[in-house]
């Protein structure tokens, strides 16, 4: 078990799993097929976008040159083309207006698409539920308190977003890349007061009551204490106010955990359900007192207490008797 660290020593294991998990390797489908038919198109995009400085040609000046990228805008291609949308062409989304260079000012000011424009109604991503997503969302704490100021692309970034807990075999991989995308935000003060003016809360001080914090930092996601589950979406949105989240153990540490309906909800591999394990899904990465219990060992259990007991009672009715 891992014992209570330092402060230091929890928030350096905070640093760690920000920085390091975006790099992670993560199960995705096999990329040696793919056909990258726009990747003449977007590269206009990235010989700017891609990289820390860009040039122009300045008509008043009669030369080219050179000036810094502003970092927020700074795409990296390897990841666009590992996300989801890696089969896109940037006009896709942005107007075609932008093949101009310099790019029009005004075109800034444009609506951002969002994922039902894409993906609402259409039959090929049903099995996704786009429309279930979007009502759990719009019933989260991120929409109800922010508005139109949170959107889909504040967690999921359009230029590198990739599915993981769906294809992905390691549940270490897909808990650091998803608890990432809420300290992305919470971690964040710059990002974290685009959408509010208040001082961005202390992760860590804020979950101070909770046992071993640094090992469920590591083996559990933020939205398994932190969202409504709902069984008919892959992964759940309604994310709930502080005053709803979980903080009873047993909700996790029991034979019905809560784990099973989310965090584990993907995995199939139950080999270890022959040897009588509850919730044998878990044992694959871990194991969680009172979730994992035996059914063999607790009948043998109880048959090893019941013998003590009868011992104990023929014991005392010999001793009585011989009085």
């Amino acid at each position: 078990m891992i014992t209570r660290l330092s402060k230091m020593g929890r928030v350096l294991l905070m640093i760690c799993v920000f920085f390091t998990g975006s790099h992670y390797g993560f199960s995705q489908e096999d990329t040696i097929q793919r056909e990258y038919i726009y990747a003449a198109d977007n590269q206009l995009c990235f010989d700017c976008h891609g990289g820390r400085t860009y040039f122009y040609l300045n008509e008043g000046l009669g030369r080219e040159v050179k000036e810094r990228m502003n970092p927020y805008f700074i795409i990296d291609s390897a990841d666009f083309y590992q996300s989801n949308h890696w089969n896109f062409s940037c006009t896709d989304c942005h107007s075609m207006d932008y093949r101009k260079f310099p790019h029009d000012g005004s075109l800034r000011m444009e609506a951002k698409a969002t994922c039902l424009d894409c993906h609402g109604g259409d039959e090929t991503y049903a099995d996704y539920h786009f429309e279930s997503i979007d009502e759990e969302f719009l019933k989260s704490v991120h929409s109800t308190k922010h508005s139109e100021d949170f959107t889909c692309w504040m967690c999921h970034n359009p230029h590198s977003y990739k599915i993981n807990a769906r294809n992905n075999v390691n549940v270490s991989q897909t808990i650091v890349y998803d608890n990432n995308i809420c300290l992305s935000c919470h971690a964040d003060i710059n990002k974290y007061q685009l959408i509010s003016d208040k001082t961005n809360p202390n992760v860590l001080e804020k979950h101070e009551w909770l046992p071993n914090q640094a090992l469920h930092f590591a083996n559990v996601r933020c939205i398994e204490c932190h969202a409504e589950r709902n069984d008919s979406i892959l992964v759940s949105h309604n994310i709930q106010t502080k005053d709803k989240a979980v903080k009873q153990c047993v909700e996790c540490h029991s034979k019905n955990s809560i784990l099973m309906a989310s965090l584990y909800k993907f995995q199939v591999k139950e080999q270890r359900n022959k040897l009588g394990f509850f919730n044998a899904a878990i044992l694959n990465e871990s194991y969680i007192i009172g979730a994992n219990r035996n059914y063999y060992l607790n009948v043998i259990s109880i048959v090893i207490f019941g013998m003590v007991v009868a011992g104990v009672l023929i014991h005392g009715f010999l001793r009585f008797i011989k009085k």
